[in-house]
């Protein structure tokens, strides 16, 4: 395995947090396209094809992987910064939607890896591996998808995950935790993964949980999420442009015109 740089970081803000990086000369992190919010001058950054942390990678290996980043929703490509500079500097990273940043040490992880949702991960240390992992569980295929491909963080440096309103870390102890699909961010290999019914057809028709619960089982570190970016489409669904609450209203009428 590839040995990680050791990057100096910050996470800032509250509820809608941001990570800085500060990176010594040389140093590099690896981000999904698009996350970085600025970066100070003597940092470069490049388009490559593949997280870099196997140099020896040849050129099928990286379609496969480039191919297998597609099947997750993510760009063909992620982006490497660099600090070209003879001093330190900086660059800071943003998810798409409001949130919560989490730094995860893969070296104090089972394995050195973390198991993340499929739209969870946002900057590492260069050195990590980045790949999916499917969960071959028929109720996880039943779901569209959701809990069926994530990925998988290999390393034995940082990695920053984003989540989508408050973070929950909990820590199973030979325990099983039932939760809604989306709401899982994270947990460590050796905890147990699956996607089940959520009960009888009355519970499932008219529970309001959905049809199906995310279950996971065993002894590790999992890490959930209050408000998936799901969750949030859908909140803000009502007060889109074309199918607001205030359209059916006198008001509403008065304000369109």
């Amino acid at each position: 395995m590839t040995s990680s740089h050791e990057i100096d970081y910050q996470i800032k803000g509250e509820s809608i947090q941001i990570v800085e990086i500060e990176l010594d000369p040389n140093e590099t992190v690896i981000a999904e396209a698009g996350a970085m919010l600025f970066m100070e001058d003597g940092i470069t950054f490049e388009a490559k094809m593949g997280d870099g942390a196997n140099p020896n990678q040849g050129l099928f290996d990286k379609l496969l992987s480039a191919g297998s980043r597609i099947l997750t929703g993510e760009s063909l490509f992620m982006t490497h910064f660099t600090n070209r500079g003879s001093r330190k500097a900086k660059v800071a990273f943003s998810a798409p939607y409001p949130g919560t940043v989490i730094p995860v040490d893969l070296s104090q992880s089972p394995g050195n890896e973390l198991i993340v949702q499929k739209d969870g991960f946002l900057c590492a240390a260069f050195g990590t591996k980045v790949a999916i992992t499917f969960n071959r569980k028929l109720g996880s295929g039943l779901v569209g998808g959701e809990g069926f491909i994530l990925q998988k963080l290999h390393g034995n440096g940082k990695a920053f995950v984003h989540a989508g309103g408050t973070v929950i870390e909990r820590t199973l102890n030979n325990e099983t935790l039932r939760v809604d699909t989306g709401c899982v961010v994270a947990f460590e290999p050796q905890v147990h993964f699956d996607v089940q019914a959520s009960g009888g057809l009355r519970s499932m028709v008219f529970g309001g949980e959905g049809i199906f619960l995310a279950t996971l089982q065993g002894t590790g570190k999992v890490w959930l999420q209050s408000m998936p970016i799901r969750k949030l489409v859908q909140a803000l669904a009502p007060y889109g442009r074309n199918n607001t609450k205030e359209s059916g209203s006198l008001l509403g009428g008065l304000l369109e015109s």
